[in-house]
């Protein structure tokens, strides 16, 4: 059995055990080149950005850059700044009970250069970990340079019998606290100016000064910070000198393919559930889901300087699953799945987490969620289906043809084709009435009457079992709906599909 070596635990063992010293930066940079070489994955976690924020991350950190991650939000920035602890060594020697994380081998602070002086190779040593040596502070309006750098405590010096022009009366912010660690500002924009100016020291010299005494601390902090674009009008800005000094600025930005953003949701979003009826999630689903977020990023009524985060889809995926976790409760079945109607009871989820533009304001906000519901589902209809409101493409005349023009064979339009037999049963009067608490075997029921329905759902989205069968049934549905195919109506709770040219009379008539 081999036994553990214990840690050093004073000056003198740490130098015969060959422990050394060095900056935070260079310790990043040889973790980086380490994992880099062994194939680790680095930021576990985060989808989407392997080609474009990682790189430059990576470049950052071997260059000991200092560096701003710009981004809307909702874009993983807090996660990656928080991820960095993975390239710090899992421990770390400081001096034992040091505020500010002092080298054994070189300490600032006056408190650990005194006992340094007093004991020698004696001096203990204590060992911190790598999650204890991040530290972040939210930008507010009310931040003060004594909560950054620090201040003078009088009680300290009360207790102790201290002078107040003593250097070991100070007490030291969370940046000199962050010493030998990472340090980073979220929202760095609202942070006020005389702040930032605070920093400008830090940055450049690594050195910070407490209440005009006459002692400078060479702090070695790596500082990172995140902000958002749309902050440099709205609330604040980054002063010049300030953003001279970050020697890099990546960006990030949303997940550019639906297969990206339905990994990132189905990873942060709770959808292992006990105590009610579990609920499978078709890709069908997901693919709504998301296609949600990708419309609301496209709205016109959306304000997209402000961005939609990737909480929307994570919050309404967690909508959809509730409200057949609460179907599934109320009619006593053992599993459910969700329907399209489930979608629509996302829509909190999805409202109070988009800004609007003024003609947005003017619709209001509820108007807005069901057009970007609507136009999710019209998006991941045609993914399917061909559109058959889509105007066919004029074939083009050559030589050979000696046909004179409006003779010949009519190559027939798509709703002549697929959707003629759905929309021959809903011709004839026929309509089919949905709720979002019908029993599964009745909206089964409810959907199998619709002529050719079942066939059309099938040969395109190849649904597995009977369940999901009626869920694509739905889908095909709400998105002839969204072609302006078949008409649809809110009946309080209930949802009515019926033939869009008796609707159209009907109105007329009234």
């Amino acid at each position: 059995m081999n036994k553990v070596m214990a840690p050093p635990r004073t000056v003198g063992a740490l130098k015969d055990s060959g422990g050394e010293a060095i900056p935070v930066k260079e310790e990043m940079r040889r973790n980086l080149i380490r994992k880099l070489k062994a194939g680790e994955t680095l930021f576990p976690g985060i989808v989407g950005y392997d080609k474009t924020v990682l790189p430059a991350l990576r470049n950052a950190v071997l260059a000991r850059h200092d560096f701003i991650l710009l981004g809307l939000r909702g874009q993983a920035k807090s996660r990656i700044l928080r991820g960095l602890t993975a390239l710090l060594d899992e421990w770390l020697p400081v001096v034992d009970g040091c505020e500010i994380n002092d080298d054994p081998f070189a300490p600032i602070c006056k408190r650990c250069r005194r006992l340094a002086e007093e004991m020698g190779d004696r001096l203990p040593v204590s060992w911190i970990g790598r999650e204890k040596r991040y530290r972040e502070k939210l930008a507010t309006p009310d931040v003060t340079m004594a909560d950054l750098i620090g201040d003078i405590d009088p009680i300290k010096a009360a207790n102790e019998r201290r002078s107040l022009s003593d250097e070991e009366v100070i007490h030291f912010g969370i940046i000199p606290r962050t010493n030998r660690g990472i340090f980073a500002i979220n929202e760095l924009p609202d942070l006020q100016t005389r702040i930032q100016v605070g920093l400008l020291n830090i940055m450049e010299e690594r050195d910070v000064q407490i209440r005009g005494f006459p002692v400078r601390l060479p702090l070695d902090v790596c500082i990172v910070y995140s902000a958002n674009p749309e902050d440099y009008t709205n609330r604040g800005t980054i002063i010049t000198p300030l953003r001279d000094r970050i020697d890099s600025q990546i960006l990030t930005h949303y997940p550019e393919t639906l297969e990206d953003a339905m990994a990132i949701t189905a990873q942060e979003a709770w959808a292992a559930r006990t105590g009610a009826p579990p609920v499978r999630l078709p890709r069908l689903v997901r693919e709504l889901v998301e296609s949600v977020a990708f419309a609301a990023r496209r709205s016109e009524f959306v304000d997209q300087s402000s961005g939609v985060s990737a909480r929307l889809s994570i919050a309404a995926l967690e909508s959809v699953i509730s409200n057949a976790e609460q179907r599934g409760l109320l009619r006593g079945e053992e599993k459910a799945i969700p329907r399209v109607c489930d979608l629509y009871a996302a829509l909190p989820g999805v409202t109070g987490k988009i800004e609007l533009v003024y003609e947005g304001e003017q619709q209001g906000m509820v108007a807005v969620g069901k057009r970007v519901l609507a136009d999710a589902v019209r998006e991941v209809f045609l993914k399917y289906f061909p559109n058959a409101k889509a105007k066919p493409e004029k074939p083009r005349r050559t030589s050979a043809s000696r046909e004179p023009a409006g003779r010949g064979s009519k190559d027939p339009a798509p709703e002549e084709t697929i959707y003629k037999s759905v929309l021959d049963w809903f011709a004839q009067g026929n309509r089919v009435e949905l709720t979002d608490t019908m029993p599964s075997p009745e909206y089964a029921q409810a959907l199998d009457r619709v002529q050719g329905l079942r066939e059309l759902a099938a040969g395109a989205l190849q649904p597995t079992g009977e369940a999901e069968t009626a869920l694509a049934m739905e889908f095909v549905l709400e998105g002839m709906h969204q072609l302006s195919l078949v008409a649809r109506e809110e009946l309080g709770a209930k949802v009515s599909y019926r033939d869009m040219l008796k609707q159209m009379f009907e109105s007329m008539e009234t």
